[in-house]
C-alpha cells in the first residue's frame, strides 16, 4: 500500500485520525484530549517515529495539508491541524460539532 493510500484510507475510515510522534508533548496533549473526551469514537493513531515509512507519511501530510509538524489531526475527514488548533476547536465547540457530524 502506498503512503498516500494509507493516509487517505485512515482519514476516510476513522472518525478521528492522529499522526503523531511518541515522544512529542504536543502530540500527547492532543491524544489525551481526543481519547478522553471522545472515547466512543473510532480513533486511529499513527506514531510516525515508530514506523519505517514515518518520514514518507509526514512528507505526504505536508504535501496534503501544508503542515510540517505533528500532531497532524483529522476529524470527520476534515483537517484540524496541530495541538493548538485542536485545543482551540475543543474550547469553541467546533471539535464537538465535527465529532458528532
Amino acid at each position: 500500500m502506498s503512503v498516500k493510500q494509507l493516509v487517505e484510507d485512515a482519514i476516510a475510515s476513522n472518525k478521528i485520525t492522529i499522526f503523531s510522534k511518541s515522544w512529542c508533548p504536543h502530540c500527547k496533549a492532543a491524544k489525551t484530549l481526543l481519547t478522553s473526551k471522545y472515547p466512543e469514537e473510532k480513533t486511529v493513531i499513527y506514531e510516525l517515529d515508530e514506523r519505517e515509512d514515518g518520514d514518507d507519511i509526514q512528507a505526504y501530510l505536508y504535501e496534503k495539508t501544508g503542515q510540517r509538524t505533528v500532531p497532524n489531526i483529522f476529524v470527520s475527514q476534515k483537517h484540524i491541524g496541530g495541538n493548538d488548533a485542536t485545543q482551540a476547536a475543543f474550547r469553541n465547540g467546533t471539535l464537538n460539532q465535527l465529532v458528532k457530524a
